[in-house]
């Protein structure tokens, strides 16, 4: 069971949060959840997203579940500093597709007492680790791994893999594109 150990709501200090792990994990979902109980708590909220992320909905971040939390589109991080108008909470949905100035965006913010919350795939479909998330991870002060399951054995599941052939680092997509799966299925699968 995941116990959250974040500061008391409304505190003074900013912090870097981070939901990582594969395709199906419920990273999104746990976005949502922690944005939803801060707006209980009548904090002010900006959530961001990358533009080329348009699977479901232009001005919505949605999970594969159909949650959703309105939304603005931006083509970088340096716009997440533009955008922010004080708010108590700013986060990022689909971060490893954000150019390395995410980091530094989160920092800056956290310093200014921002509860700074980032949601990605913490590995590309080949198994390494994707975009800007290694970074994120380490300056952060909490990482939450989910897990997906396994579809080919049950298991834990920490690989998208990928079932079509394309072969570019970033393509966007779901379950017609990827499954996820566990190291010993995966490894049987992508090597």
């Amino acid at each position: 069971m995941f116990l959250e150990h974040f500061p008391e709501e409304g505190s003074k200090h900013g912090w870097i949060e981070v939901i990582c792990g594969s395709m199906f994990s419920g990273k999104t979902e746990e976005l949502i959840r922690r944005l939803k109980r801060a707006e209980f708590a009548n904090q002010k909220i900006l959530l961001v997203k990358p533009t080329i992320d348009d699977r479901y909905h232009e001005k919505k971040v949605v999970s594969h579940q159909g949650r959703s939390f309105k939304a603005i589109c931006v083509d970088s991080s340096a716009e997440i500093v533009d955008l922010w108008k004080k708010e108590k909470v700013v986060a990022i949905d689909e971060a490893q597709f954000f150019d390395e100035g995410v980091i530094e965006v989160a920092n800056k913010l956290a310093g200014k007492g921002v509860r700074v919350i980032c949601a990605g795939l913490d590995m590309d479909f080949k198994g390494t680790p994707f975009g800007p998330m290694p970074q994120l991870m380490a300056v952060a002060e909490y990482v939450t791994k989910v897990h997906a399951i396994c579809v080919s054995c049950g298991a834990p599941a920490q690989f998208s893999h990928r079932t079509v052939a394309d072969k570019e680092q970033v393509l966007v997509g779901a379950k017609e594109e990827y499954k996820p799966l566990c190291r010993m299925c995966y490894n049987k699968i992508a090597h």
